[in-house]
């Protein structure tokens, strides 16, 4: 029997519908607000009638023209469609994935009942982790309902990844030109633009995950009976077919924006000494292309696959306690009411920025968006505590297991997990904003090292980088001690979704960088005059920071959320802890292999960028030296050939690195066994979370070390030198090699050890019965 908690499941269902439509009617209304900005009808004398606060730094307004708002219309137009573009052929190829991998999803589940329809029951086992003796003698659906279930989870959560990639690139390419044009009257309208259109994509997307998901669930429940347990560790197809979506978003808009992006700065800036977004730059319209495909859809199917994954791992781990035996319906909700707690957190906090506070100066910026995180941290530690009071027991049975005995586990202290992971993704982001804004000293030394060349400048920063995983790493080791003792694995579960516990903010920031950076690429094709290309890379630098933050949650985040999904994979495939120990040689195989594919994965996508990148750079060079007036800006270039370089070269490289995280889980799994793909996940979580905080931290910083060089605010930037100094050229190259660092590599490994993790999760039960020793080490048994 389900023990009695104040919430009822009725009150907790109402709770999540109502908190989906709160956060899609948010959207929706700051979307309508975006939409008032106009372009293409826009009233120029009525704007620059407008009132308007002096901007102490950038100077006053500039004056609107019909003829520059047009053309800001038509780059836009340019923009968007280049983005649609790369988008529905990339999803063509992704869709013929999809259904082939569905279909191996239903192959692999269905196989072991040898596709039976027949129900059977649950065994004992007193050497399980989580006994089965609490399910001994119960129902257990047939391998056929669980593999054509899982199939259909997976297909769920790929469609929803989806739809969340392209949501946020039309969202992105919809508010960059108006924000834009807002920046001709300050940094406060151009701001409140840009940081809008972010909160649009982040409660859009958060809302459709939560969504989905509580469908799902309630869909299964009719079909499943009794058997939370197997229903559950389905669902956790949702959370695979979500990350596998993210992966090539991530890798193939990686690569197509990289692409692009070195070609632009390596042969306009560098060679032609031309300004960044220089109509005259052949590839320009590519590398504002590549901002929303790559910083924008990317991201958005990569954050939604972490909030799919840290929900299934914590409802799989809680479904094979009491919790999912006695249909404790309100309790198993338990992670998706603090989703819905995180839309309620997020919305009190999100006008801040805009209406309560809102930006005035360009010193104002980055304080203004690390307020919004701390603000969103501190009302969520609170929300999540009386969601935690009210949905759960004061005594929750069997979370923890010691001595082959179930523990009881204090409410509060499921409570104090979420609060860890809460606070630790906090501390992430402010340790990632030290190591990557201009405005403290690790930047600052970097732009100080390019005085003496490109050598230096790449000597720094790699430098910064590796330095910069030293406080991560201790607060992620704090949080999995203190969770794993409070709760076991579900503890750490919790731990996850509470650094997710800011996601619609946390997206919000993230989105709020790219847009501003397509809009000073806008500005400066438009012609809107030096002072609004101030602004916008005003805006831009502190949107370099904000990714960078962005990138450090869904890093953190991926860490916990593998851990949890590792124990979720423990239980799934009946291992104990001596089965996982160091001491077991096919567990330290699959350790020391695990750990050394984040570097062949980096290897392949470093590379594929290297290969697109020399395609885009020999095309720019060709332009400029074929098309006549290129450089006095009589003669267009070849926008459009640039576009289709940077499409057709992220499209075939991105199918390696894709290949080698979707097969390396079933080949361990089926060749060398259970044991050995334990270790394959832990040595990948190792070494993976720490190469990719490295990277994106390095790529930023050298990033704003650049801009800090370009906008010369300070005394010493002026004396290091600014646009066209040597100093300056050695910047680029040090922001021209951490492009694929922190755009393409570092974001993409979070997916890596995720995505892994959850495919050995579902595919636990073919593991357990068919291969459990695997094929290879069977031939070689010692019983070992």
């Amino acid at each position: 029997m389900a023990v009695e908690t104040f919430l009822t499941e009725g009150a907790a269902s109402a709770i999540i519908v109502f908190a989906v439509i709160l956060g899609s009617a948010f959207a929706a209304f700051q979307w309508y607000l975006v939409a008032q900005v106009r372009v293409r009808d826009r009233d120029t004398s009525a704007n620059n009638n407008r009132n308007h606060n002096q901007d102490p730094l950038l100077g006053p307004h500039v004056e609107e023209s019909a003829e520059v708002t047009a053309l800001a219309a038509d780059i836009q137009d340019a923009i968007s469609e280049g983005a649609n573009s790369f988008l529905f052929t990339e999803y063509k190829y992704i869709s013929v994935f999809m259904v082939a991998f569905g279909g191996l999803v239903f192959l692999l589940l269905a196989a072991p009942g040898g596709f039976s329809s027949a129900e059977t029951t649950y065994g004992g086992d007193e050497n399980s982790k989580f006994p089965d003796s609490l399910w001994q003698g119960s129902p257990k659906a047939s391998a056929l309902t669980n593999g054509i279930f899982a199939m259909i989870a997976f297909m769920c959560g790929a469609v929803a990844s989806l739809i969340s990639g392209y949501l946020g690139m039309k969202i992105a390419t919809y508010a960059n030109a108006r924000t834009a044009l807002e920046a001709q009257h300050g940094i406060q309208p151009a701001f409140v633009v840009a940081f809008r259109s972010g909160a649009v994509m982040g409660f859009l997307l958060s809302s459709l995950g939560l969504a989905v998901l509580f469908a799902i669930i309630m869909v299964y429940r009719s079909f499943y009976g009794n058997d939370w347990r197997s229903m559950f560790e389905v669902i956790a197809g949702y959370g695979l077919g979500g990350s596998s979506i993210a992966l090539f978003g991530r890798v193939g808009g990686g690569i197509y924006t990289k692409a692009a992006d070195v070609g632009a700065d390596l042969v306009g800036k560098v060679e032609k000494d031309i300004p960044e977004d220089d109509p005259r730059n052949p590839a320009v319209i590519a590398d504002n292309v590549g901002d929303n495909v790559g910083d924008i859809a990317g991201m958005g199917a990569d954050l939604f696959g972490s909030f799919a994954e840290s929900t299934c791992a914590a409802l799989v781990l809680s479904s094979v306690t009491a919790f999912g035996k006695d249909q404790d319906a309100v309790a198993m909700m338990y992670p998706l009411l603090l989703s819905a707690g995180m839309l309620f957190s997020c919305f009190l906090t999100t006008l801040i920025a805009t209406d309560v506070t809102p930006v005035k100066k360009v010193e104002q910026i980055e304080p203004a968006l690390k307020m919004q995180l701390i603000i969103s941290c501190v009302v969520m530690a609170i929300v999540s505590y009386l969601i935690t009071i009210a949905a759960l027991p004061v005594d929750c049975v069997g979370l923890k297991v010691a001595h082959g005995q179930a523990q009881v586990v204090k409410n509060w202290a499921l409570w104090v997990c979420v609060a860890c992971g809460l606070f630790t993704g906090l501390a992430i982001g402010l340790v990632t904003e030290y190591y990557t804004s201009n405005n403290y000293r690790p930047v600052q030394e970097v732009a100080n090292a390019c005085k003496t060349g490109a050598a230096t400048n790449i000597i720094f920063g790699l430098a910064l980088g590796y330095q910069s995983n030293i406080i991560p790493m201790f607060g992620l080791g704090g949080t999995i001690f203190v969770s794993y003792q409070l709760a076991d694995f579900y503890g750490i579960a919790l731990a996850a979704l509470g650094m997710l516990g800011t996601l619609a903010t946390a997206l919000a920031i993230d989105a709020y960088g790219p847009i501003s950076d397509n809009a000073g690429g806008i500005a400066e094709m438009a012609g809107m005059g030096e002072e609004v290309r101030e602004r916008t890379d005003a805006l831009d630098a502190a949107g370099n920071t904000t990714a960078a933050i962005g990138k450090g949650f869904a890093i953190g985040s991926a860490c916990l959320v593998s851990i949890a999904l590792f124990g979720s994979y423990i239980t799934a495939a009946d291992l104990t802890e001596a089965d996982t120990t160091l001491l077991n040689n096919r567990v330290y195989v699959g350790l020391i292999v695990g750990a050394m594919l984040p570097y062949w994965f980096s290897a392949l996508t470093m590379k594929s960028v290297g290969t697109a990148a020399l395609a885009m750079v020999e095309e720019v060079r060709h332009q400029f030296q074929t098309i006549e007036g290129i450089m006095e800006g009589t003669g267009k270039p070849d926008y459009k050939r640039c576009v289709e370089i940077s499409t057709q070269a992220s499209l075939n490289e991105m199918i390696a690195p894709g290949a080698l995280v979707m097969l390396a889980p079933i080949i361990t799994g089926s060749l060398f066994g259970t044991k050995c793909l334990a270790g394959l996940l832990a040595g990948s979580l190792v070494s993976g979370v720490q190469i990719a905080i490295s990277a994106s931290n390095t790529g930023g910083a050298w990033d704003n070390a650049k801009k800090y060089l370009e906008a010369g605010r300070t005394a010493e930037a002026q004396a290091i030198g600014g646009k066209g100094s040597e100093a300056h050229k050695a910047a680029v190259i040090g922001d021209t090699v951490g492009d694929p660092l922190k755009d393409t590599s570092g974001p993409s490994l979070n997916i890596l050890i995720k995505l892994m993790a959850v495919e050995s999760l579902v595919f636990a039960p073919f593991f357990k019965e068919m291969t459990p020793d695997g094929l290879i080490f069977k031939m070689f048994s010692d019983g070992n």
